[in-house]
């Protein structure tokens, strides 16, 4: 019995002592464990947790740069910058931003569109960065929350500078407009290696000049090195980093022709353009009606989107470069020029115009404009005129493929490669474009249309000032530019984004082209479709009329006071002055205008009055019906 309970305490001391072994050793191991790991951090990686430590207590907050200023050909600010206060929400505060932003709404108005973007951004948003809650403030605002700032310890006002387009509707869709950095937007910086530059709550170009030349007047990011608590309050700038301005945009736009332009459009809508012959220059860029682009830079809510949106008169659309309408008879100068280049045609060539054309053994007749018949017209009568039935035959003679080849070389179907990022190519139809299009073949039916500048035709306005200033200048196509030349220019080199050959000579003769001058400038002369416009001038302008269908009439007579308003013709016109020494080029579209001679002309007219004599004097109402 005793020797039974003195094995037992035997046992029970060595599993004691096999038991404090193994916690000695446990103990030890840890302790080794313990010190490599302090090693590990304090010695092996002091530097990199160092500086983990050191990223904890700066923060580096982003500082804005000065965005350069848009300026017209004589030094007037377009686009500048306005000091303003914003609203800032710090997202390191420990507190419900949503009662925050409830409670801000006693004081302050707040758009559900604000709401429901700083809700998005918010859950995008890095510890201690901050976020735009409201833009723009006025000083009754600032002040009022001034008044109640203790009770938003997680608030702060900022100033920041703002943009302002003095000029509004007059200069939106050549300037363009700001907008908030999106989603898209950042994908895009990325692509282009600029992402750094830019923040979240940033503003970047969306359109027009702003968005063209945005890496321009950008400037470059700042940054200030803040040193924070654990909380993220700011205990002082360590270090700073300055932004770098932006540079200034000159651009060749003058804004008294601009506003001349806008102006003389009255309340229709329409597209202006006028640029300098002699170097490509664009002085007057009009889309109408515009847009207010201050909307763009804080935010619209739903009901103002869709409001613009749903406009029937689209102020969005930049009709300049996006706009698509028939030629009409602004084509004929260019065909008739082709005519006599490839000797279809001689200046004493004379046709009998009975009112129509007819192909030969065909049943259907492609009427002239005038009823009765134009009697023996020659091609200077036919352009004066406006004689659709001469360039009915004309265009049949010519055929599609050589047609087509001519409109190619004065730039149409084609990009101009203007200084904007959004443009419209149009239409120069083609066997092979119509074959891709359609999936059927071409018809002589279909050449006789594009003689008058109907059919498959479409041009832009910019497009039609480019072959206009051509004309003018005796056939140097000039690449349309909206910034001076004396400036570094940003190119575009984007796959299928190539313009057409521009600073080359389209050839053909002195002769052949003083030929057409003489026609248009008898154009505005009495016999003439537009001589109402040109009554009273004491320079000469040539110019040619032109009269768009919106809508086909099978066979029946167009009579404008029984046609919906917006199903009415387009009215075009395109001119230059002096006639014999051009300085001045311009191509005007009026939707739903009616005629050329009566609705469009005046307009250019005006144009010439500002920039030649400084003295606009002609107005459109005026003027009595022609065409």
């Amino acid at each position: 019995m005793l020797a039974r309970q003195y094995k037992d305490r035997l046992s029970s001391i060595y599993n004691y002592r096999l038991r404090l072994r193994a916690v000695v050793v446990s103990v030890v191991a840890l302790t080794f464990i313990l010190i490599a790991k302090i090693l590990y951090l304090q010695v092996v990686n002091a530097d990199f947790y160092k500086v983990r430590a050191e990223n904890n207590r700066i923060n580096v907050l982003p500082i804005l740069p000065v965005r350069g200023q848009i300026l017209d050909r004589y030094g007037r600010v377009l686009s500048e910058n306005q000091p303003a206060y914003a609203l800032e929400l710090k997202v390191g505060a420990d507190r419900d931003f949503s009662r925050v932003i409830e409670s801000l709404k006693e004081i302050l108005f707040i758009s559900d569109y604000d709401q429901e973007r700083v809700a998005t951004e918010l859950k995008q948003a890095s510890k201690f960065s901050s976020l735009v809650i409201k833009d723009r403030l006025s000083e009754d605002e600032a002040s009022l929350f001034t008044s109640h700032a203790y009770r938003f310890p997680e608030l702060q006002l900022t100033a920041r500078p703002y943009r302002r387009y003095p000029y509004g509707l007059v200069t939106s869709h050549v300037i363009g407009h700001l907008g908030r950095v999106n989603q898209r937007d950042l994908l895009d910086l990325e692509d282009s290696g600029h992402r750094s530059n830019y923040v979240r709550k940033d503003l970047i170009g969306k359109r027009g000049i702003e968005q063209f030349y945005e890496k321009r007047l950008r400037g470059g990011l700042g940054y200030n090195y803040v040193e924070v608590n654990s909380k993220g309050k700011e205990i002082r700038i360590v270090n700073q980093r300055s932004p770098l301005r932006g540079e200034n945009v000159v651009l060749t736009i003058d804004i008294d022709l601009q506003k001349a332009a806008y102006e003389s459009l009255g309340d229709r809508r329409g597209a202006v353009v006028a640029i300098d012959p002699n170097n490509g220059e664009i002085l007057s860029y009009v889309s109408k009606p515009g847009y207010d682009p201050d909307l763009f830079i804080g935010g619209m809510n739903a009901e103002q989107w869709r409001e613009i949106q749903g406009s029937a008169d689209r102020p969005l659309l930049d009709r300049v470069t996006r706009g698509l309408y028939p030629p009409g008879s602004t084509l004929k100068p260019f065909l008739g020029l082709a005519a006599l280049e490839d000797k279809l045609r001689t200046p004493s060539w004379k046709m009998s115009d009975p009112g129509f054309f007819s192909l030969s053994g065909g049943q259907y007749r492609f009427r002239d404009w005038k009823k009765e018949g134009h009697g023996q017209v020659d091609l200077h009568k036919a352009i004066a005129q406006s004689c659709d039935t001469y360039f009915y035959q004309l265009a049949d003679d010519m055929g599609i493929d050589n047609l087509n080849q001519w409109l190619v070389r004065f730039g149409f179907g084609q990009k101009t490669g203007v200084d904007l990022s959004r443009e419209y190519s149009g239409i120069a139809p083609s066997r092979s474009w119509k074959k891709n299009r359609f999936g059927t073949p071409w018809y002589r039916g279909d050449t006789i249309s594009v003689g008058i500048g109907q059919g498959y035709n479409l041009v832009t306005p910019l497009q039609l000032a480019v072959a206009t200033a051509t004309l003018a200048n005796g056939g140097t196509v000039h690449q349309p530019t909206l910034t001076k030349r004396d400036q570094p220019q940003t190119s575009r080199k984007k796959a299928g984004d190539e313009p057409f050959n521009h600073g080359h000579t389209i050839g053909f003769s002195d002769n052949n082209r003083q030929i057409v001058h003489d026609a248009l400038k008898a154009v505005m002369r009495p016999g003439g479709t537009a001589v109402q416009a040109a009554r009273g001038a004491t320079y000469e302008i040539a110019g040619k009329t032109g009269t768009a269908q919106v809508f086909g009439l099978d066979g029946q007579e167009y009579d404008e006071d029984e046609v919906a308003e917006r199903l009415r013709d387009h009215a075009l016109f395109i001119a230059y002055a002096p006639a014999d020494k051009p300085q001045l080029a311009v191509a005007v579209i009026v939707e739903n205008g009616g005629h050329g001679g009566s609705a469009a002309a005046p307009v250019a007219r005006r144009l010439f009055d500002q920039y030649l004599l400084n003295t606009p004097v002609m107005t459109a109402e005026r003027f009595e019906i022609s065409r």
